[in-house]
């Protein structure tokens, strides 16, 4: 019997919101399993069994929960004690299992069977199972519609009163699709069910005015939250005027929301109370968790483990709190005591030191906002999380991120680039490559090392999310973005009475790549109201300007408030985005507000946002319009590539990675690396190693002269300044000298070898590029492309992007390089026909998305020439034991 798979153990969660724990079945289920089929009623159990059957005889029920984790495998998901589903397959052949699910009445409709079908179906092909098939009675619908809804190519065929179900387990683009969409929905549901709860109990607070749990429940009520909100107390009466309860067994109804502010060792128990009496998720703003070292970070793990195996999601610990202005909510369950105004900003913040920073100027600017998350040391609810949320909220316009660490870069990358196409992203990114972590944040370090920094910034780019250096920047570009209509175009006009601040505006706005096409008008420094409402006119008139800025100093002929209703009223009428750097006032205020019919007749309101220096109000400007850009750009589609074999490649992985054992990597032979690539349509040139002359001298004959020689050595291989290369070797003579003086080089290096020579029919001339690709512990499955050679590597002149690609990904990504310009023609070169290179991205890109276990993909070199590309020499390294954090089944962190 296989030992115990743990790595098959989850957190899900499920389509309601809720979270489960799935984990394999061991003996010691057969109670709860008994206990399930026993509440079943005789309906469900005839679908299951096709029989009668009041409770699971013994033998059978010993049978069921005793599997060897290989040929029988089965799954239950557990909410506390209680098994609320099973799924299981056993195989039938060495490629195909029957598959079989029960899920327990009380909880049908929660999307238990579609979550037991993905796990199962990753299991069966780390077993080496492809095709799974099942019996199901025909007025089964709902596990038919399981089947029929996974993505899969499913056959039905009907005997013997029997539907009988077939299908291939490879994970499809519809399947991942399917995958994606469920995920998205039900961690949508389940951060909704934090942020807008009917009733809330805090849990800690004391009568000491300037405790936390005192502070929290002070700033609930003057926020007026909206639902019901109860004091846990075990002595006094009131706290903070509200009335309190002794123990949550006092609640007449479960509360949605728990806040807890207890000493860090008492926190489990009252996540286990909270549990046991139905709560829905909990805010922990207790410290001493992970961030306080080893003993806490074991108490964070036993928090979050309770709450989701009871159906509970976890913001923090050492949280800062979260708040919702909505006037139907109206909750600060925040330590800040001022709440801003509602607004369409969802803003999110790993640091709950500066959460009363970011809440505090937010108010300052009067940047009014939808939503704000403090995730403390993110062990549960993350910044992923909120995503998923914000994308379907209607209330939230623009997404403002404080990072400092990534716990699912892959993921966050697929949500936001999803995100991004209608929602702007702004994220501040603190350090995100795991090389340097905040106390509390537990992330994979990236193999990338010092380039992970780099190739971080261009999946952020990959995805269309906007960067901000500061806190300041955060906000200055979300002021735009919630304030104003996107840029249609790069054309800026500018408007002002002063000639200097008129030069730095056009200085500023170039340097950030903003057009600057049209003179900047400078009024004069005492300018009146009408004069300046004609400019504004005139310039609001230009087709040939996408943005406007505005500046305007002190001045004699108009008061600031007879400029700033001049320019409010006209901007909101205009079609052109606009910004202002204005006298005395700084972010987005009334005194720039002004209104204008919405859609349905209501009053729609625009505001100038309003910046203290033209450099401020440039960089939001230029962002801002970045992202217009991008979004209104072809990002591309994912090409359906043909010449793919995914079994035979899953052949070859499988039986190179049966010989090692543990986290142990493998090279993989010539042999077999031909196998894997030619899998999915990669050809490489042939080749012959050989380990003396003749052997050299009968290989160039196989293969046709002119060839090629090159040492096997690590060191020198690819090294021709070293000696380790020899190419245009076109006569036997040529062969001999060349073999004997790569031998020598070989010797000088090492007594240990190994000493055997690649000899390789030369391919056309033409510039060589190299193409990477591989698992990244931190990243996910990334690819990479630059030109061959020394000074590539030493510059970092290397394009990354998280698989996989689109077509549009994999032509910007091999424009991208500094040295992409010698692949057109650069300075007399030929032009080199890329499409060739385009097609081996996008299908190394398909190879390390479908296959975690490569740690590395070496194409080094691909020469492309100017009709084709050459792909000379592709080198495979393996990692046994691999579990990518974003993968074919959905789960938690």
């Amino acid at each position: 019997m296989t030992s115990y798979p743990a790595h098959w153990e989850a957190d899900v969660v499920l389509r309601d919101g809720g979270t489960a724990h799935l984990r394999p079945i061991v003996p010691s289920d057969s109670a709860a399993l008994q206990r399930m089929h026993r509440a079943q009623s005789p309906e469900s159990v005839y679908l299951r069994f096709f029989a009668p059957m009041p409770q699971i005889p013994t033998k059978d029920l010993d049978r069921f929960v005793t599997v060897d984790h290989r040929d029988r495998v089965a799954f239950v998901l557990v909410v506390g004690d209680e098994v609320i589903g099973v799924g299981r397959f056993d195989r039938i052949d060495p490629e195909s299992a029957e598959v079989a699910f029960n899920i327990a009445d009380a909880h049908q409709g929660r999307g238990i069977g579609s979550i037991l079908l993905e796990h199962l179906a990753v299991a069966a092909r780390e077993v080496g199972i492809t095709v799974f098939t099942a019996e199901v009675l025909p007025h089964n619908r709902p596990m038919l519609q399981v089947f029929a809804a996974a993505g899969y190519e499913v056959s039905r065929e009907f005997e013997d009163g029997v539907v009988a179900v077939r299908f291939e387990i490879d994970p499809t683009d519809r399947a991942m699709q399917v995958i994606a969409a469920r995920e998205h929905r039900a961690e949508a549901l389940s951060v909704r069910s934090v942020l807008h709860p009917a009733s809330v109990v805090v849990i800690g607070a004391s009568r000491k005015r300037h405790s936390t749990g005192n502070l929290l429940v002070r700033n609930l009520t003057s926020a007026g939250f909206q639902g019901t909100l109860t004091v846990v107390h075990p002595e006094a009466e009131s706290i903070a005027g509200v009335q309190t309860v002794r123990s949550l067994d006092e609640l007449t109804e479960p509360a949605d929301l728990a806040v807890i502010a207890v000493p860090a060792t008492s926190v489990s128990g009252v996540v286990r109370d909270c549990a046991a009496h139905g709560v829905k998720a909990v805010v922990v703003i207790s410290s001493g968790f992970a961030e306080a070292g080893p003993e806490g970070t074991a108490l964070q793990r036993e928090v979050v483990a309770t709450a989701r195996s009871h159906g509970m999601r976890v913001v923090g610990p050492n949280s800062f709190g979260i708040a919702n202005t909505a006037p139907d909510v109206a909750l600060n369950s925040s330590l800040s005591p001022f709440l801003p105004e509602p607004g369409s900003l969802g803003l999110f913040s790993q640091s709950g030191a500066l959460g009363t920073a970011l809440l505090a100027r937010a108010t300052r600017l009067g940047l009014g906002m939808s939503t704000f998350v403090s995730a403390g040391n993110r062990a549960d609810l993350s910044g992923n999380d909120l995503l998923q949320y914000w994308e379907e909220d209607p209330a939230t316009k623009a997404v403002g991120l404080y990072l400092e660490s990534i716990g699912n870069p892959r993921k966050f990358s697929r949500i936001a680039r999803r995100v991004s196409r209608v929602k702007p992203v702004v994220v501040v990114k603190s350090d995100l490559t795991g090389q340097e972590l905040p106390p509390g944040h537990q992330v994979r370090l990236s193999g990338l090392a010092e380039r992970a920094g780099g190739a971080l910034d261009e999946i952020l780019t990959q995805a269309g999310i906007l960067r901000a250096d500061s806190i300041r920047q955060l906000f200055d570009i979300t002021q735009v973005l919630t304030a104003q209509r996107l840029p249609t175009g790069r054309r800026v006009g500018i408007i002002g009475n002063s000639a200097a601040m008129g030069t730095l505006l056009v200085q500023a706005a170039r340097a950030e790549g903003l057009v600057v096409d049209c003179d900047p008008v400078s009024l004069h420094p005492e300018v009146r109201a009408d004069e300046f409402a004609e400019a504004l006119a005139q310039m609001y008139s230009r087709d040939d300007v996408d943005s406007v800025i505005v500046s305007f100093t002190p001045s004699a002929g108009a008061s600031d408030q007879e400029i700033a209703g001049v320019l409010s009223e006209q901007a909101a009428q205009a079609t052109q985005t606009t910004v202002a750097c204005f006298s005395g006032v700084q972010g987005v205020r009334e005194e720039l507000t002004a209104f204008v019919p919405g859609d349905e007749g209501t009053p729609e309101r625009r505001t100038v946002p309003s910046y203290f220096g033209p450099e401020d109000a440039v960089l939001a400007l230029a962002r801002t319009t970045d992202y217009a850009m991008w979004r209104g750009e072809d990002h591309g589609h994912y090409p359906e590539l043909e010449r793919i074999d995914r079994r035979a490649a899953r052949s070859v992985i499988d039986s190179a990675l049966d010989e090692v054992e543990g986290d142990e990597t493998v090279v993989l032979s010539p042999s077999r690396t031909r196998e894997l690539v030619q899998a999915y349509g990669i050809s490489v040139l042939p080749h012959i190693t050989t380990s003396s002359v003749d052997e050299a001298l009968e290989a160039a004959e196989e293969l046709g002269y002119p060839v090629a020689l090159k040492a096997v050595h690590t060191r020198l291989r690819h090294r021709m300044e070293l000696g380790g290369v020899r190419l245009n070797i076109e006569t036997p003579g040529e062969l001999r000298d060349d073999y004997g003086q790569i031998r020598e080089v070989i010797d000088s290096f090492t007594q240990e070898g190994p000493y055997d020579v690649d000899v390789q029919r030369m391919a056309p001339p033409g510039t060589a590029c190299v193409v990477r690709g591989g698992e990244d512990p931190l990243l996910g499955p990334v690819v990479s492309f630059s030109l061959s050679g020394d000074t590539t590597e030493l510059v970092g002149d290397i394009a990354h992007r998280v698989a996989p690609l689109t077509d549009v990904d994999a032509s910007q990504m091999l424009r991208s390089v500094k040295a992409a310009p010698r692949l057109f023609g650069y300075k007399g070169l030929p032009i080199m026909n890329v499409a060739p290179i385009e097609d081996l991205l996008l299908r190394i890109s398909q190879l390390v998305d479908d296959f975690p276990a490569i740690a590395d993909i070496a194409v080094h070199p691909v020469v492309a020439t100017q009709t084709d590309s050459h792909v000379l020499s592709i080198r495979v390294v393996l990692r046994s034991a691999v579990d990518r954090i974003d993968s074919a089944r959905r789960r938690l962190a």
